[in-house]
């Protein structure tokens, strides 16, 4: 078993979370939504096998307004019309921010994003790629428990 990293050396986990927190209100800043935001999260969890990251990350899509619909099928939303083009964009970012290298279709995919996004918008997603992808490491390699919640996503005892 590995040391949890954020409980041997909590200031660079502060300072991680400092660093999410600073790029989430950026993007928010530069024409994200939360919901935008939450699917790029989700999505890259999902493809890192981040089951911690993809507990938190489903509530917080909830939150956000995120339909379970959709949220049941994230894994297929090319395949799924209930995708809008932004909610497409995104999730193309996220994953071609999360299987690296890029490949020719991942590059035509973010070519297609950024017109659809433009520039600003492009590029804080692809920053909360990176975040989100920084975060499922740390998760992973911490091996970070995912926890029994009920409904309200309250921890159960």
């Amino acid at each position: 078993m590995r040391p949890f990293l954020d409980k041997v050396m909590p200031e660079a986990w502060q300072a991680a979370g400092a660093f999410s927190s600073a790029i989430r209100e950026a993007a928010l800043g530069r024409g994200l939504s939360s919901q935008e935001v939450e699917f790029i999260k989700l999505r890259a969890s999902q493809l890192n096998a981040c089951a911690f990251c993809m507990d938190l990350h489903a509530r917080e899509a909830r939150k956000a307004g995120i339909a379970q619909q959709k949220l049941d099928l994230l894994p297929a939303w090319r395949e799924s019309p209930l995708f809008d083009d932004r909610q497409r964009a995104v999730l193309a970012v996220a994953e071609a921010a999360t299987s690296l290298p890029t490949t020719e279709e991942s590059d035509a995919d973010l070519f297609g994003a950024r017109s659809v996004l433009g520039e600003e918008a492009f590029v804080a997603a692809e920053w909360v790629a990176v975040t989100i992808n920084a975060f499922n490491r740390i998760s992973i390699l911490s091996g970070h428990p995912v926890r029994p919640r009920d409904a309200e996503g309250k921890i159960v005892r």
